[in-house]
Parts: structure tokens; C-alpha cells; sequence
């Protein structure tokens, strides 16, 4: 593994469309007036301020920490159309998560998603007859119009060819449907960059310590760099809170006696090595509402998740060892024990699901997004699914619209004029962009791994030719990071120039796959840190 001591700083050398220094994003905030300031960098806030700026708009989005470093992380890592949701009736809602789920994965980002065939095993004494799940799948599948195929149901042995660790005893049928899985972390990332390539400013680890008021109207931020204590502020006509499992923490910001609004529940997931190869994700029905995932995800397993009420600062939420003995003992309705061995955890992680506020199982309430405008004019978002990201930042923007007075209104091109699928950064066929990585690697010089050419791929789309010539210049930053991972040392000097990477953390567990194989040693970190560290 290289070390770091020997490659020299690219930050004397940046590549053309490097970011701007946090010190000139600072600037550039403090002198401007801003049509829309969005406060929080996860999916909610990063879908607005993209169609804000595509709008017409003058855009600045902050966040306290990384980008996509809470929540929007720490997803289950699906675009899916709710398949549960069917049998609550609601199936113009699946219809509607179907058209947004095809067209990020076909249309918009075809480059960051990829299409997963799901097996729903029925099981003597389940939850669910064949006949039910059978006929869900088929009326799930032509609410997207049969675009993935006819829902059908397989024999027990068809699916174990399929997925090897499938359990068999007392499996009656397997129910068989189609979604779409991603990584989070790199869609948001994606995402940002849309939103600055569309003109809108960007500043992750930048803390709100207060919002600027005029004439009782929320007229921007005053914010604290948390990378070295710089305080500034920034003003804007419109201040939307995006902040996730903190909307109300900074409602509080704008009116002391601003009732909660939401709650909180928590998903927890395990990330393990698998045993073998799986060809196809398990959705195990626990009961009349719950289903737990085993999903193959970065060549490791991913399993969960949990749906619990949360109380707790938000800053704290953690895998607990109940959450995991829970995750383990579902899993185990219809995985092999070999499978589910602790000793092949890698990871775990938790996220936080914003719901509405109101009583009743978390598990039970709609995943919906509610909108709402404060004392002094701060609009607050909350809530929502990733499958939706696009249509929730298009429902902010119709929001920002219709506000009386319409302060926004007259400076913005509307909605319905602007394309309803444009494509993310780096939007090109994987598979041929992992071909032209493999065939023209550098000469002379040994060509690029096929494991790290079609990670590449999947991960950047066409912005893997840019890392690719970054590793053709120094042929140290071709190496990879660690021997067991297909990530090479160009990728974090990418994530510093072009990613907004600041952190270990952030490259480690979102910019990379590092984390969740278990692979951030302290050599690894040490070797990050340096190369973060020569930005200047």
C-alpha cells in the first residue's frame, strides 16, 4: 500500500475546475444577496437548491457538516417504488415513486443506480400466502407499466441457484419483483455538483449559529466555519431549512415558541463479507407491515433495517447491540447462519427517518414531505423518501412560487418549463465507460485493474476519465488505497479538488467504499489526511 510520503501535493497543480478555496466561498457568500439560501446539505436540500438554480435563481446551500453526512448517507440504499405500500391502498403513490425511480435509473443517472431483482420468500406459517405476494408483485410491476419485467412467483430451488444462502426449510414459493439500488452517498454528491454547475455556491462544515432578521422577516444566517473558526454571515430574501432531524432545532432559531413539528424514527443496518456470490437482494416479510432487506451492495451484504422512535440528539444516533442482535435474528427468518456470522460484520451504521408529528407506529406513518412557513417567513422541509428526491425538490420549488406575496415568483423560470429529466454529471453507460478505462490505460505503464475500471464506472460515470488521468500523471495515485479495495489514491485527490472533501470521514465512508469494508485503517487515514492535507 502506498504510504503518501512519496506523492507530491496536487494542490500546487489543481486540475482545471478545481473547487474554490473555503476562504474565496466565504467571501463570495458574504458579499452577495442571495434569492434563496438553503440551510442543510442532505437530499431535500441539495434537490432544491439544484432546481433553484436551474430555476434562475441566485442559490447558496450550507450544511453544518459533510454533504449528505447524516441521513442522506445512511439510507437503505434503494430507489424503490414501496412495494408495502400496496397493500395501504396508496397506489398512485407507488405509480408516482415508479416514474421517479426509471427515471433517475434510466434517464438521469444511469451511471450511480443499477437494477436489482428482489426474491420474496413465502414461508409455512408467514405473514403472507403465495397467492397474496404473488399477486403484489404483479400489480407492483404494472404500476410501472411492466417496464422491469411481469412479477411472478419461482420455485424454492430456482432461487437458491440465485442466492446461495437462501434458507429452504419450510419455503413454500419465492415471489419475485424488480427496483433499483445506488450508492447514496455518491447520487448526493452528484447531485451538488448539478447544483453548482448550475450556479449555486456551496459550503459544507459551515454551522448556522443564528439567522439575520429584518423588519421580524428571517433575512439570512450567520454562520461559524467549523475547519478553522472563521465567523461570517450570509443574506438572502428566502431561507429554506432543510435540516433534517434538526428542522425544528433551527424553527426554534426563528421562533422560540415554535411547537415540534416532527418525529424522528431510526434505521439501522449492517454491512457484512459474503460468503458467496449473490445474484439477487431477499425481502423477508417480518410481519403485515415490516420487511427486512439482505441486499448484495459494494460486493458485501447489506442487511436491515430497523424502524424504531427516536428521542435523542441527532448528532448521537448509533447502531446499538439490540439493533444489531434484531437485524441478525430477522435476517435469520431466511438466511443461513454462515451467512449471519458477527465475525463478517464490517460496518453498521443508523440513520433518521423525519415523520410527520402525530402518535401511532413509526412504522406504520407516511413516509410523506410536509412544507411549512414560519413566523418569520423561514420555509422548513421535512420529510420524504430518496426515491422522490427530484419531485420533492420540484414541490419546494412550486412552494416558493405561491408564497404570498410571491417574492420569488417574478425571477423564477416556472417548473413546468424546465426539463423534467435532466441528467446528473457523468451521466454515460457504465459499462462502456469501464471498456474504454480498461483499454486505454497508460503507455507505458500497467493497465487499470478491471475491479477498479468498473467501480469507477458505477461511481462517476464519464468524471472517471478525470480520475483517470490524474492517476496517468503520477503513477502513485494509480495505486489503490488498500489491497482488498478497488479504490485508487487519485479518487481522494479528486474528492479534495473537485468533492468537497475535508475530512477523512469524508472521503472514507462517502466519497469512497473504505469504511463499509472494513477498511479505514490508521495507515489508510494516515495516507488521507496527507493528501488532504496538500490542498494548499
Amino acid at each position: 500500500m502506498t504510504t503518501l510520503q512519496s506523492v507530491p501535493a496536487l494542490g500546487t497543480h489543481p486540475a482545471s475546475g478545481s473547487l474554490p478555496s473555503r476562504a474565496e466561498t466565504r467571501d463570495q457568500l458574504s458579499r452577495a444577496t442571495y434569492d434563496l439560501l438553503v440551510i442543510g446539505g442532505g437530499i431535500l436540500g441539495i434537490s432544491t437548491a439544484w432546481h433553484a438554480a436551474q430555476s434562475g435563481l441566485r442559490v447558496a446551500l450550507v450544511d453544518a457538516g459533510a454533504v449528505a453526512g447524516a441521513t442522506s448517507s445512511a439510507s437503505s440504499k434503494l430507489l424503490h417504488g414501496g412495494l408495502r405500500y400496496l397493500q395501504t391502498g396508496a397506489v398512485k403513490l407507488v405509480a408516482e415513486n415508479h416514474f421517479e425511480r426509471r427515471a433517475v435509473s434510466r434517464e438521469v443517472a444511469p451511471h450511480l443506480a443499477n437494477p436489482l431483482t428482489f426474491y420474496l420468500p413465502v414461508y409455512k406459517g408467514g405473514p403472507h400466502g403465495a397467492a397474496k405476494l404473488g399477486a403484489g408483485v404483479f400489480a407492483y410491476s404494472a404500476l410501472s407499466a411492466f417496464g422491469d419485467g411481469v412479477g411472478h412467483v419461482i420455485s424454492p430451488a430456482k432461487a437458491q441457484r440465485d442466492v446461495p444462502e437462501l434458507r429452504t426449510d419450510d419455503l413454500k414459493a419465492v415471489a419475485v419483483y424488480r427496483d433499483d439500488q445506488m450508492n447514496d452517498a455518491r447520487m448526493a454528491l452528484m447531485t451538488v455538483r448539478a447544483a453548482v454547475d448550475a450556479g449555486a455556491v456551496v459550503l459544507n462544515h459551515a454551522a448556522v449559529t443564528g439567522l439575520r432578521f429584518t423588519r421580524g422577516r428571517v433575512t439570512g444566517a450567520e454562520l461559524k466555519d467549523s475547519t478553522d473558526g472563521t465567523e461570517f454571515g450570509v443574506d438572502a430574501r428566502l431561507v429554506l431549512n432543510a435540516t433534517g432531524p434538526w428542522v425544528d432545532h433551527l424553527r426554534k432559531m426563528e421562533d422560540p415558541n415554535a411547537a415540534p413539528s416532527i418525529r424522528l424514527s431510526k434505521g439501522a443496518h449492517l454491512v457484512l463479507k459474503r460468503t458467496r456470490p449473490w445474484r439477487a437482494a431477499l425481502a423477508t416479510p417480518i410481519d403485515k407491515y415490516r420487511i427486512t432487506f439482505a441486499l448484495p451492495w459494494e460486493d458485501m451484504l447489506l442487511l436491515g433495517t430497523t424502524d424504531e422512535e427516536y428521542e435523542g440528539d441527532p448528532a448521537d444516533v448509533s447502531v446499538t447491540e439490540a439493533d444489531t442482535a434484531q437485524i441478525l435474528d430477522e435476517a435469520a427468518f431466511s438466511i443461513k447462519d454462515q451467512q449471519l456470522s458477527r465475525d463478517l460484520i464490517t460496518y453498521s451504521f443508523a440513520g433518521l427517518r423525519v415523520l410527520p408529528g402525530g402518535p401511532g407506529d413509526t412504522s406504520k406513518a407516511k413516509r410523506e414531505t410536509v412544507v411549512t412557513e414560519g413566523r418569520g417567513g423561514m420555509l422548513s422541509v421535512a420529510g420524504g423518501k430518496w426515491t422522490t428526491f427530484r419531485h420533492i425538490g420540484r414541490t419546494v420549488m412550486n412552494k416558493l412560487a405561491a408564497l404570498p406575496g410571491h417574492p420569488l415568483a417574478e425571477d423564477m423560470e416556472p417548473m413546468n418549463r424546465l426539463p423534467r429529466k435532466l441528467p446528473l454529471p457523468g451521466i454515460a453507460n457504465p459499462n462502456a465507460v469501464a471498456h474504454r478505462l480498461l483499454i486505454d490505460g497508460p503507455a507505458p505503464g500497467p493497465r487499470m485493474a478491471p475491479d477498479t475500471a468498473r467501480h469507477l464506472a458505477t461511481h462517476y460515470g464519464s468524471l472517471a476519465f478525470d480520475i483517470a488521468r490524474l492517476a496517468n500523471e503520477n503513477p502513485e495515485l494509480a495505486e489503490r488505497v488498500h489491497p482488498e479495495a478497488p479504490e485508487i489514491w487519485a479518487q481522494v485527490a479528486y474528492a479534495r479538488d473537485h468533492e468537497w472533501a475535508e475530512t477523512a470521514d469524508d472521503v472514507l465512508r462517502r466519497r469512497t467504499t473504505l469504511t463499509i469494508r472494513g477498511l479505514a485503517t490508521d495507515d489508510v487515514r494516515e495516507g488521507v489526511e496527507k493528501l488532504l492535507a496538500d490542498r494548499d
